[in-house]
């Protein structure tokens, strides 16, 4: 194998990267994440419907051991069945395709597969005269089965997460800005499990900063021998300066070779992740939606918004009066902390949250300037490590983000809601120029994309385009996935300064 002069001045790989290959070899059929996940899901699936059946079971038929036989022998004989729905659905494939892959992202699937599973075993019994379900029976494991199966799987799922198998050696074609950009997320997510092999690119760019470990492989002349030398099961094509007949060329050995290739669009700032694929002539198409929510949209928003925080507040009342008591005894001061932020349409408004800092926080903040976690054109945001103006309460509330719950009341009167951009003070939104306000036509969030994806370790010129391609490729659906998703991204807490 030739390689390129770069391949044998820099070291090539991790101890990371290392222990992978020494943990495949050890073994005559090494274990990759498909392996791992399609298994550790089947057998969540098998659980969850389980667990529905027993339960039903024991509630319906506590005592006539006949038709408990009966049901039994039904259920194991359907198990088949619902488990080549799942296949079917693709719901044991996409942990090994995507990245960002989670249990949030099959609700609507596995939602649709149990209700039609169920009504299916409903008429099929009807029709064969089997036996008699009633409606209750059947209702009760419809719903115990969705949530069973939407637990074993996030269960399932952590456990593979800690496992070697389930990191994918990665190549990234392109060593320019853009793979730069690439590497930076993907270091940032530990959970979408990907070990960065290098680059590959015949004309690099000097590394940004956190990248100088990734070793510069080769050009792309050396990629397929590089993909078998270090049993590369993911390449992400992230612009280069070779030719496009080359690329296609690598793309198809590469689709042979059974690995997984993803492509970063041209255009790509503009482009979220709901956008829509369409196709002419067998030609994919990318549809970018107009901008703008329609008077509908914006009425079942609010009226999702106004359900969720009123809930919220009545149910947890206990603790909110805990908490203001707690903030209260911690230090001199008052219990909440009003900051006036920029609103929907640049109306301005004054944000709630419990205080967590000391009374003279703002006097205390030109001193320590020069500890802002954020350089250069991202010193307009200030993010601090230990922050000592933080009262000790106030780091046990913003480690679990519950200094952010009264803003339940600002969604109340109309000025945030549940999921939206991301609500700056009036020194950061003065930076928010040109297109980018356009972040602004939908009211701010208590969460939103920048919390689920990584809040304050994101620069501030990404957190703006996350925002933007929020707002402009709205839906509920997101809208509820990104609530669902900001609970575990509350538990990792990469950032809760």
């Amino acid at each position: 194998m030739t390689l390129h002069e770069p391949l044998i001045r820099v070291p090539l790989v991790d101890d990371r990267t290392l222990e992978i290959l020494a943990r495949r070899r050890s073994v005559e059929s090494p274990r990759r994440r498909g392996w791992v996940v399609r298994r550790m899901l089947l057998l969540a699936d098998l659980v969850g419907l389980s667990f529905a059946f027993v339960v039903a079971e024991a509630i319906f038929n506590p005592a006539s051991s006949g038709e408990l036989l009966r049901d039994t022998a039904l259920f194991l004989l359907a198990l088949p069945s619902w488990v080549i729905g799942a296949k079917v659905g693709r719901l044991y494939d996409g942990d090994e395709e995507r990245t960002d892959h989670s249990t949030v992202d099959e609700l609507v699937a596995v939602f649709n597969l149990i209700t039609l599973g169920t009504w299916v075993s409903f008429v099929a019994l009807h029709v064969m005269r089997v036996g008699t379900l009633p409606v209750g029976k059947l209702v009760l494991f419809w719903a115990l089965s969705i949530a069973g199966i939407v637990m074993t799987r996030a269960a399932a799922r952590g456990y593979c997460r800690r496992q070697i198998e389930y990191l994918q050696n990665t190549i990234i074609v392109g060593a320019g800005d853009v793979g730069h950009l690439v590497a930076r997320k993907m270091l940032q997510h530990k959970e979408y499990g990907i070990n960065i092999v290098g680059f590959v690119d015949a004309s690099p760019r000097a590394p940004k900063s956190g990248l100088e470990h990734i070793p510069l492989l080769g050009a792309l002349d050396d990629l397929t021998a590089l993909v078998a030398l270090f049993d590369v099961e993911r390449v992400v094509f992230a612009f280069s300066n070779d030719s496009h007949i080359d690329m296609l060329r690598l793309i198809r050995e590469l689709k042979d070779q059974n690995v997984q290739v993803d492509i970063v669009p041209r255009l790509f700032e503009v482009i979220g992740p709901n956008v829509g694929v369409h196709h002419v002539e067998g030609m994919a198409l990318i549809g970018l939606p107009a901008l703008g929510l329609s008077r509908s949209s914006k009425l079942l928003k609010r009226i999702v918004d106004l359900s969720f925080a009123t809930f919220g507040l009545i149910a947890l009342s206990p603790l909110l009066l805990a908490i203001a008591v707690a903030v209260r005894r911690s230090s001199p001061g008052p219990v909440f902390f009003k900051q006036v932020r920029m609103g929907e349409g640049d109306r301005p408004f004054e944000m709630l949250k419990f205080r967590t800092m000391v009374v003279e926080a703002e006097d205390m903040k030109a001193d320590l300037l020069y500890f802002n976690k954020h350089r250069g054109a991202d010193a307009r945001m200030f993010k601090m490590a230990n922050d000592p103006r933080i009262t000790r309460i106030g780091r046990l509330l913003r480690r679990y983000s519950l200094d952010e719950l009264p803003q339940l009341y600002n969604v109340l009167r109309g000025e945030m809601s549940m999921v939206g951009p991301r609500p700056l003070i009036l020194d950061e939104d003065r930076f928010v120029r040109a297109w980018a306000r356009e972040r602004l036509s939908l009211k701010p969030g208590v969460t939103g994309p920048w919390q689920v994806l990584g809040a304050s370790e994101i620069p501030f010129e990404e957190m703006v385009k996350l925002d933007y391609l929020y707002v402009t490729g709205w839906s509920l659906v997101n809208d509820l996935k990104l609530v669902l998703r900001t609970i575990p991204a509350i538990f990792r807490s990469r950032s809760a300064y």
